[in-house]
């Protein structure tokens, strides 16, 4: 049987795009670091979020040296804390910052600009985000799932300030 070259051409080119794809698939989950978001942060009933241990007064928590927990809840349309309602998240330059994330309503994204820090929240689920400050200034906090018709307005902050300026609450 004869395969007239331009098939075979066209054959090998198709089996190098699927090779291709294939590498970046493996390269995207293996290499790049990138972690799926899973329910290792537990769970949390949405009804009853004011009264858990953790999101029932959510903020900042030092939890070592350089590393901190940040606590929060994500209602229509606000995050608490980070949203100008319940303040700004504050913490300081050089250090480890995991951020625990629920929802007590609908489902919501969590998204800190020029950061890694980027899921989606769902009610009774704890999202877990870990984040390096590396310099100081103000980074937007922004909802990128659409969670009703206040979701243009759900915005938040997170100040990463001098270590010497960190008085160790929301502003």
């Amino acid at each position: 049987m004869h395969i007239h070259s331009y098939e075979k051409l066209w054959l090998g080119m198709a089996l190098l795009l699927i090779v291709g794809f294939i590498g970046t698939i493996t390269y995207g989950t293996v290499g790049a670091g990138v972690q799926m978001v899973d329910d290792s942060g537990g769970n949390v009933e949405p009804g009853n979020v004011s009264e858990h241990e953790e999101f029932g007064e959510p903020g900042v928590e030092k939890v070592g040296e350089n590393e901190y927990d940040v606590h929060v809840v994500a209602r229509q349309f606000v995050f608490n804390p980070g949203s100008e309602v319940y303040g700004a998240i504050e913490v300081p330059v050089n250090s480890t910052v995991n951020f625990y994330v629920t929802s007590a309503d609908v489902i919501h994204g969590f998204s800190i600009a020029g950061t890694n820090a980027n899921t989606m929240v769902i009610p009774g689920e704890v999202a877990e985000i870990t984040i390096e400050t590396e310099e100081t200034g103000e980074y937007g906090i922004v909802c990128h799932e659409y969670c009703g018709e206040g979701h243009h307005n759900m915005e938040g902050l997170l100040r990463v300030v001098p270590e010497d300026e960190y008085n160790g609450s929301t502003q």
